[in-house]
């Protein structure tokens, strides 16, 4: 059973993504700015163990698609954790710690990891529940197509 199963269509899927502006720690995420380029954005944790699981792959699909816009919007709450989290992984994505969760109540993110695609228009077009390999064929030649 996949993850694509464990719900009904998503309500926000072909319909303008909820555009959110998330500042932390000299970064900001300002999703508006980023029309022009698929997005993929990943909400995630750094205490998720299927989050840490997926990882490697998010940083290999970005060395692999540079175009894309690879987005991460951490829940965690402590900034000396993510900080830590973030070199030990060597994590060089474009990454942001939104404490209050907002962007996971924007999208009606309960359960992480779920990563949305939202094409070059700022459309959504799929969501990803649960851990994925970034580097698949299918994946990357679905995102080539957008």
């Amino acid at each position: 059973m996949t993850g694509c199963d464990r719900g009904s269509h998503p309500g926000n899927i072909d319909k303008a993504a909820p555009q959110f502006v998330v500042s932390e720690g000299g970064r900001t995420i300002d999703l508006s700015k980023l029309r022009g380029r698929v997005v993929v954005l990943n909400l995630w944790a750094t205490y998720c163990a299927p989050c840490i699981e997926e990882l490697p792959s998010l940083l290999a699909l970005q060395r692999q698609m540079p175009d894309l816009a690879i987005v991460a919007v951490s829940m965690d709450q402590d900034p000396d954790v993510y900080r830590k989290f973030l070199v030990e992984h060597h994590v060089d994505l474009l990454t942001v710690r939104d404490e209050e969760q907002r962007v996971n109540a924007l999208y009606g993110t309960a359960q992480i990891p779920e990563t949305y695609i939202i094409d070059k228009e700022g459309v959504m077009r799929r969501k990803f529940i649960g851990a994925q390999d970034w580097t698949s064929r299918e994946i990357r030649g679905y995102l080539a197509s957008l």
